[in-house]
């Protein structure tokens, strides 16, 4: 198949309208399986990698790095042929230092990254996460250094609430600072938030969206049944991580939506992976979905996504029976 490419915001970098994400790498599959997912991907088109120095996910601090090393590994050789970004904050070391978005470790962070993926620079360098603890003049410094000395060809940040992220493109502009060129949001039918506020400065201000969890962390793939409770292996059982994605996902209103989703996915001869994915993609503000898998033969109905045009009647559908999940958790 040929996947189709797009312009990260208004920038001139070119990527692939679906990007890979790399956190299941080196915890819940190995090295083998991480790099048949990745040649899988390459051989579909995708040209744009997600990465960051706390993966992989549920590892833990003793696996941090484990994920970069993998995909630097992979990257040898054909460096030139990816688009690939990593991020920084979370904790990586035992040291207070050791995270967050201080220029001190924003630096030794970025080294780290480097080294472990085996490259001179990563086109895309990200805030995994808001640091308020740290001013945001320090970390747009830092990370206007990082870019100057040629490690980094553009910055972004994931998991900002707008109005933060509005001032520290304020700070920058204000500044003459390096300033962010993407958003990295969490985006799928079970959690719409994001359209209230960040998705409208994003296009307001020019910004790409490489949203993560299209698939809910594996809730919109229907493989899921609450009375059986979480299946072993996944994301709602892996680590340190199974109690987040138990509180986002695991209720009984988000397995009656899925429910219904099935419904609508069968009417239009989808899967209901496939229908996710698609949706996402019919946002116009959306860059390019984060799509990954614990098995290589799981990113076959993510890559189909890419052909599908959902269709305006289906699209309002979808739209009108997730409405809810646009209002926030509180209404619960």
């Amino acid at each position: 198949m040929t996947l189709p490419s797009t312009k990260l915001g208004e920038t001139g970098l070119t990527v692939s309208r679906l990007c890979l994400g790399t956190m299941t790498f080196g915890f819940q599959i190995d090295e083998k399986t991480s790099k048949q997912i990745l040649d899988i991907a390459a051989d579909a088109g995708i040209n744009f990698l997600d990465t960051a120095d706390v993966y992989p996910l549920g590892g833990g601090l003793s696996a941090a790095g484990r994920t970069e090393e993998i995909v630097g590994r992979w990257l040898k050789g054909k460096r030139e042929h990816f688009i690939v970004a990593t991020k920084c904050v979370g904790q990586v070391g035992p040291a207070p230092w050791d995270r967050g978005a201080s220029r001190k470790h924003i630096l030794d962070a970025i080294d780290a990254s480097l080294k472990r993926l085996q490259t001179d620079y990563v086109d895309l360098y990200q805030l995994h996460s808001d640091d308020a603890s740290t001013p945001l003049d320090e970390t747009l410094e830092a990370l206007d250094t990082v870019v100057s000395a040629g490690k980094a060809r553009y910055i972004g940040v994931s998991n900002f609430l707008a109005y933060r992220l509005s001032r520290a493109l304020g700070r920058a502009d204000v500044r003459n600072l390096t300033r962010f060129v993407s958003i990295q949001p969490r985006y799928n039918l079970l959690f719409r938030e994001i359209e209230r506020e960040l998705l409208p400065l994003a296009k307001e201000e020019g910004l790409g969206v490489i949203s993560y969890n299209p698939l809910a962390g594996g809730l919109l793939t229907g493989k899921h049944n609450l009375a059986q409770g979480p299946t072993a292996g996944t994301r709602f059982t892996l680590g340190a991580v199974a109690e987040r994605y138990q509180e986002r996902y695991w209720h009984d209103r988000e397995f009656n939506t899925v429910e219904e989703l099935r419904t609508l996915a069968d009417l239009a001869g989808l899967s209901l992976t496939t229908l996710a994915v698609a949706w996402v993609l019919a946002n116009p503000i959306i860059t390019a979905p984060i799509v990954g898998a614990s098995r290589p033969e799981q990113l076959a109905d993510s890559l189909k996504a890419v052909e599908v045009k959902l269709d305006d009647n289906l699209k309002q559908k979808l739209d009108d029976l997730t409405a809810e999940y646009r209002r926030g958790d509180s209404l619960r």
